[in-house]
Order: C-alpha cells, then structure tokens, then sequence
C-alpha cells in the first residue's frame, strides 16, 4: 500500500580518499572509487559492491529472480552504478510488487551529472521477475535505476549486469591520479607548504586499441595560475598506453589557490580534457569570508522538521544539534566530523555543501539548538569559520492529535467499545517488510559516533549500534508483535492487517528479548529464571510464568496491546478480547488489570506520543489509548465488553484478584502480596472487630508475617496499595 505521505530520505555517498606523502606534502582524490566492467550485483548481501551508490532503497528477502532482491519504495530511491570503461549490454529483473501507477526509469550518463533515460517502465511485470536488456551508449559511465514518481505499489531489481563494451579503435583520452580516473570536469585537491614546490603526477590513458592519442597542449588558468607548472606532458599516447603528466605546486601563499588544467588532445569527444586543481598551501584552506545567513524551519511536526539556509560563498557547512540550550562547542581545523559525532556539547547532524537537512530523533514538545559552521577545504585541510555562527531554534509539536477526532466518541455510552473500534478501523495498512525503511529508517534510529546508527530493544534497553543500511539480521532484531502472532484469531495467516500494524511492532533483541518473551502474557517477576538487561521472565506472585519490559516501555507495551484488540475485535466476526487460556502450554491468560496498572504508572511520553503522530502520518489512524490513557478503564479487555463504571470497577476488582494470603488456613508465617503493586499498611481484625496487628508506612511487594501469637479462628486481613484498599479472611489454626 502507499504511505499516506513521502518522507524524505538522508542520502549515503561512499567516497574515497587517496593520499600520497611526497616531500611532506600530500594529495588526494575526492572521485568515487569505480567498477570494472563486467559488474554484476544479485543483491546476496547488502554491502554494495565498489562503483555501487544507494540511496533510500531496502531489500526483498524472500522474493526476486532469486531472493533477496533490492526494493525500491518510494519517489527518489535510486541506485547508481559508476564504472571507468565503456559499457555493453546493461541486464537486469524487474518486477512490480502492488504497483498501480507511476514511473521507474533506467537511466544513463557520462558524467554523473545529467541523465537521460534509457528504459522507463510505467507497467511493470506484477508478481514475478523478468529480465530486461538495454543497451548504454559507449560513452556512458554511470548507470541510475530510479524511483521517478509513486503513485502505489513497490519495485523489485535482481541480478543487475553490466557487461563490457566492445573495444574502440579510435584514440579515447583518460586521465586518473593514483588508481581513480578523473572525470573532464572533476576535481583533484593537492596540497604542499608554502613557497615549496611538489610535483604531482597524473596518467594520461588511451583507452583505444588502434589509434595514437596526440596531445596538442597542456594548459593552465584560473585565479592561482602562476602558483602551478606543468612540468611535463606526453605528446603521444600508443594505443592501450598511458603516459605520465606532472603538475608542479608552488602556493605563493597559505590556503586555498585554485587553477583549471586543460589537456587539448585529438580525442573526438573530449578534445579538451578539464581538470578542476584545488591547492593547499600550507596546512589548511583558506577559511571562509563568512557564514551562512538566514536560518529557517519548516514542515515542523513532532517527529520530523525541514531546516534550511542561506549559504555563503564557502564550500560546506557543518550542522550541530543540541537538545535544551545553545550550543556553545565548536570544531577544530584539520578535523573531520561525521554525522553523530560530538563537537563540544553539540552533536553532527550533517556535513556538506548542501544548505538543507533533516535530523532524526525528534521527538514532541522538544527544543532543539543548532549551530551551522562554514568550512573550506576537505580531509585534513579543513578549515572552519568558528566565530559567530549561524545559530537558530525550534520547538517540536506536541500531540498532532487533530481538533475533534474523538468528538464522536463517549466514555459514557454503552456503544463505546464498538465506537472506538469503528474509529481505528479501517485504516491504511503499512507492510511488514517496510517496517525497516519506514519505522527503523524514518522514526526508530538515533545518530552516533563515526556516521553510524543506533537502535534500541524496546523490552531490554540494549543499543546496538550498526552502519547503514540497516538489516535485521545483521543486527540480530526482529519485529516484535506485542500482541503476539499466535494470540491473534486469524493466526497463522501473515497476509492481513493485524499482522501488519506497525502500532504494535516493536523492535527487539530477537535472540534475548523478543525469544525470552515468546508467546507469554506481560505481567510482574517475582522469581526470575532469565534475564537480559532491563528484562526479565519467570514467575509472578501466582506461580505463572510472565515477561516483564523494562519500566520505561511497560506502559507502551499495554496500550500497544489494547490498541490491537479494541482495533481488530469484531473483524472477521472474532473476540479479540486477550485468550485465556493462551495454549495447551500456557493455561491461563493475560492479567488485563496489570496492563492497565501500567497505562497508569508508565504515562504516554514524548516518544510515544510522536511515533503515535508519525503513524498516524502512515496508516491514518491513531492509537487511541496514547491520546487518552483513561480510555483503557472502560474496555474489559476479557471479552471486549464496556466497562460502564470505568476504573473504579477495574481497581477494585484487580485488588480484590491479585490480593494473595498464602497458606490460608495459616498456622505460623502468613504472606501477603498484591499482583502488580506494592502494600503500604495492613491490618488483622478479629471476628469481634479489634485490631490485633496492624502496620503502616511500608512499601513491600511481599510481607512476611508471623502470626502464631494469634488464638485460633478467623481474621480479616486488610491491606492498603497506592490504588486502594482490599480484603480477605484467613483461619489461623
């Protein structure tokens, strides 16, 4: 199904650094590594071969002309293959997963720049894959397979070749300095003290099998020009020979010195070969005149905003981020920050030339600080304007519940369970293979150090941290049902919306977490036989065997449970009320009253109140529970009836349930527990109405009470919790 939005996505770039120590100065090559041809890609793994550039795209694990397969699921999803040599026949399976309308087009280039189409598919084959062939020009060096415009439905690509081009007998110009060809039009930074002249030599190749390459001249222009020399060029090339050219460097001064080297050959089409030389005299760039101006937010949600800038004439910028409170850290010369990293007490949220980004990890009602740097240069020779930059804040949303969306529904009428459930269901249904892309990729993902991410087990606390792109296996997470699979009255069917509905999907440690849990109820240990971090399972205080999140997530995990019943009961005529029993192994249920202590006790925060905001945003409905807690008190989620009287009855009758005397009749040591919460005072009444023991100003989950002092007979035993009072009899023998 198509989101009911188009996100934006952060965009990866591979780039490679070449640096050659000569004289102690050095130089390096800011092209991208390229393929040799043939290249070919059956998307086996995710680590892109070298030439192979993604941006947005994700994988089909159990489908393509042999699974996986790579996805591409939204407008702007692309692929780019950059390769150094002319190109044959391009192959390659294609096939529409739910496509209904829309543009996916197979493009070429010579330059990387601007792309032409060479296939565009409008129907692509539904269901299955079938390979296309088409064939590039010999001039092209990059090939793009894009997403151009979703109207519905996904693309799947497999088996991706490009073979090599048939030779060329005329003279074909190549220039590459190390082992990267730089492309006419392409920049080579080099860099040497001041006043100190080093040579830097580029190759010269003719890439044709019969003809010389003549080389008429070699020239230099630009604004630095008289700071560099050619030294030497090849007047003639053999075919399938390269020759050397030398550059000499001689900064008359410190920082940036700019020049255009121009090789004038009889190439037919590039008889005039440009290279861009950016020179570094001295240690670093010349540091920018001035910042960027003009700092403006928009699109602002509670988990997502666009920011973006006026730039200056530098040739990036660095953004910092911090929660709260201006930023007061700024970056060093010679240093070179990736996204996540901390700079002082900001944190990097981009680097580059463009003058727009958009952070992750927002989260509602936040105040976010930022800072933008100018910077000139690269790599080691970075130089960074640090004074007054440009600074600027904005607020998060807080609830983007919209105005009246509950207007129609009572917590009064005897039709509210039904008028809930109408209101959640139907909805836009997300897939489960996207949740990856959507969730993991658009909402879930925090940044940290060296351009890596981090995601966090919602049961556990663990950060596992990974480098894009993000793949559940890899990382050992799974996405976990909190209203589990096998609970659900159309199980094993994996093909409908409730299995799909991202509000109760979670990530976890699927080996330590989300296993540990299997198909148990929620509830509280009391005697845990395993553990991970900030989970636990084992016993409760009835002997039955439960799992028990971490405090933080305890009151996510209820309302995610309560939303999938009161929004899929009735559907297909199934009670959707929690089972009890669960299985032939699990005889008994889940404890509704503990969820809803935890609705209580662990109140909507600012994360879940934007993940609610933000899949509203992709399924067009909302939890209804996130936005109204109280909500919870008047569904018995037994049998999915409406509790008329709300949370008084659930109290009382959760108090009255979980209140546990053990061994009754008692002889000795009486011990008294209430499931789920803690007693803070109790009292021992005779049958005459005398208090005969009683206790206040504790907070125990279990007392352990000697009564052989008692004469013999029957007691009442009160006990006082945070949520009220309850009461039983015991027989002291």
């Amino acid at each position: 199904m198509q989101p009911k939005i188009k996100n934006l996505k952060q965009i990866r770039k591979m780039r490679k650094s070449i640096f050659l120590v000569l004289l102690s100065a050095f130089a390096y090559s800011v092209s991208l590594a390229q393929a040799v041809l043939p290249t070919t890609w059956s998307f086996a793994t995710t680590t892109l071969p070298v030439g192979w550039t993604e941006s947005g795209t994700g994988y089909y694990t159990a489908s393509g002309n042999t699974p996986p397969t790579m996805k591409f699921d939204n407008t702007g999803d692309y692929l780019i293959i950059n390769f150094a040599s002319a190109p044959g026949a391009l192959t390659y399976y294609l096939g529409g997963n739910s496509f209904s309308g829309g543009t996916f087009t197979v493009e070429e280039s010579a330059n990387g720049t601007a792309y032409t189409a060479l296939h565009t598919h409008t129907a692509p084959p539904a269901g299955v894959y079938q390979m296309f062939t088409d064939n590039p020009n010999s001039l092209t060096r990059f090939i793009r397979f894009i997403y151009t415009n979703k109207v519905g439905g996904n693309i799947g690509v497999d088996d991706i070749n490009i073979a090599v081009g048939a030779a060329t007998p005329a003279q074909e110009i190549n220039v590459m300095y190390n082992t990267a060809t730089i492309v006419s039009g392409g920049t080579q930074t080099v860099s040497s003290p001041v006043s100190t002249m080093t040579p830097f030599v580029f190759t010269v190749e003719n890439l044709g099998t019969t003809n010389t390459l003549n080389i008429a001249s070699a020239v230099l222009s630009g604004a630095n020009a008289a700071d560099f020399t050619v030294a030497s060029f090849p007047s003639t090339v053999a075919a399938g020979a390269n020759q050397s050219l030398t550059v000499n460097f001689t900064p008359a001064i410190a920082g940036t010195r700019t020049a255009v080297l121009t090789i004038n050959s009889d190439d037919a089409d590039e008889a005039a070969y440009v290279i861009n030389l950016n020179g570094i005299g001295g240690s670093f760039a010349t540091e920018p005149a001035s910042q960027p101006t003009n700092l403006v937010f928009s699109n602002v949600k509670s988990y997502r905003f666009n920011a973006a800038f006026t730039g200056s004439s530098a040739n990036g910028y660095l953004v910092l981020r911090k929660k709260g409170s201006a930023i007061t850290g700024a970056p060093v010369d010679g240093s070179v920050y990736q996204r996540g990293d901390m700079v002082g007490d900001g944190q990097v949220v981009y680097s580059g030339a463009a003058t727009s980004f958009v952070p992750n990890n927002i989260v509602a009602s936040t105040g976010y600080h930022f800072a933008v740097y100018a910077y000139n240069g690269a790599g080691t020779n970075i130089n960074y304007l640090t004074t007054a930059p440009l600074a600027g804040n904005v607020t998060s949303l807080g609830s983007m519940m919209p105005v009246g969306y509950y207007s129609a529904i009572s917590t009064s009428s005897p039709t509210f369970v039904a008028d809930l459930h109408n209101l959640t269901n139907p909805h836009q249904e997300q897939f489960y293979s996207n949740y990856g892309n959507l969730m993991v990729g658009l909402f879930v993902v925090r940044d940290t150090t060296l351009n890596r991410r981090v995601i966090t087990c919602v049961y556990s606390g663990e950060n596992k941290i990974y480098t894009e792109p993000f793949d559940f296996t890899a990382t050992g997470f799974s996405r976990e049902h909190t209203y589990p699979h096998s609970w659900m009255p159309t199980n094993p069917a994996q093909n409908f919306p409730e299995y799909n509905d991202y509000h109760h999907l979670f990530p976890t440690n699927q080996n330590n977490a989300n296993a540990l849990r299997s198909n148990y109820p929620l509830g509280k240990v009391v005697n845990a036989t395993a553990t991970y971090l900030g989970c636990k399972f084992g016993t409760d205080a009835n002997g039955k065997q439960v799992f028990e999140p971490r405090d933080s997530h305890k009151g996510d995990a209820a309302r995610a449970m309560m939303y999938e019943a009161i929004c899929y009961t009735t559907v297909s005529g199934n009670n959707w009320g929690f089972p009890n029993p669960i299985s032939g192994s699990i005889a008994y249920g889940q404890d509704q009253a503990i969820l809803k202590q935890w609705n209580v006790q662990d109140a909507p925060d600012s994360w879940e109140i934007s993940r609610n905001d933000y899949l509203d945003s992709l399924q067009d409905n909302r939890n209804p529970f996130v936005d109204n807690p109280t909500f919870a008190c008047f569904v018995n989620f037994t049998n999915m009836s409406y509790e008329s009287l709300g949370c008084t009855a659930d109290v009382e009758e959760a108090l009255l349930n979980g209140f546990i005397l053990y061994p009754n009749p008692v002889t000795n040591k009486l011990f008294m527990n209430v499931d789920a919460t803690t007693i803070t005072g109790y009292e021992i009444i005779s049958m005459d109405g005398k208090v005969v023991k009683s206790a206040d100003a504790i907070n125990q989950v279990l007392i352990e009470l000697n009564i052989q002092d008692l004469e013999t007979g029957s007691y009442l035993v009160k006990v006082r919790t945070p949520y009220g009072e309850t009461q039983k009899t015991i027989v002291k023998n």
